[in-house]
């Protein structure tokens, strides 16, 4: 690495924020947060849980709290970076060091450990259970599927029910239905190949 070359990771790709997020880490380094690195990049944690994490993205740099929902976010600063697919996760984005208010950020620090020192966390939702009127019946007349259906793990079985379910005709169930029971008997999950 040439000494003019600066160190990047997965969320600073460009590493065009280095100044900005060293203002952010200043800003942290006043709190009680332990500084370490997950994933490639800087997240900050109290008794091991993991709080905020910051990174300069290509537009952007940002402070995400890992349990953001639970913030009251009076000044409408935090954005959900993936509508409908994170839960918990909170992004207060920036696009220049003016619109970094220390005060602010610090008071919103200060709930986030406040949120993780009272337990409030977001657990995963469980998936309800999957049905597969079609596949079951092919399991209660072979007893030999049936038992090898079993050997496998919850999250496989799920994925040979979701491939049954997810068609719409009950022909197309049938057929796909054809098609794993020797993957089942030889004991091959649905997505082996892919892994």
């Amino acid at each position: 690495m040439k000494p003019e070359q600066t160190k990047t990771n997965s969320w600073n790709k460009e590493n065009s924020w280095a100044e900005e997020i060293e203002l952010l880490n200043s800003i942290v380094a006043k709190t009680e947060l332990i500084e370490t690195t997950k994933w490639g990049g800087t997240v900050f944690t109290v008794n091991g849980k993991n709080v905020l994490g910051i990174g300069g993205f290509k537009n952007y740099f940002t402070i995400w709290f890992f349990n953001g929902v639970f913030l009251k976010d009076e000044k409408q600063v935090l954005v959900n970076a993936q509508e409908g697919v994170t839960k918990s996760l909170r992004q207060w984005r920036f696009t220049s060091k003016d619109e970094v208010n220390e005060t602010l950020i610090l008071s919103y620090i200060k709930e986030a450990i406040e949120n993780e020192n009272a337990g409030k966390v977001s657990q995963p939702i469980k998936k309800e259970a999957l049905v597969s009127e079609f596949l079951q019946k092919e399991l209660d007349n072979n007893p030999t599927l049936a038992e090898a259906f079993l050997l496998f793990s919850p999250y496989k079985q799920r994925e040979f029910l979701e491939y049954v379910e997810s068609a719409k005709r009950d022909e197309t169930k049938i057929s796909r239905i054809e098609k794993i029971i020797p993957m089942i008997l030889e004991n091959i999950g649905l997505n082996d190949k892919y892994r």
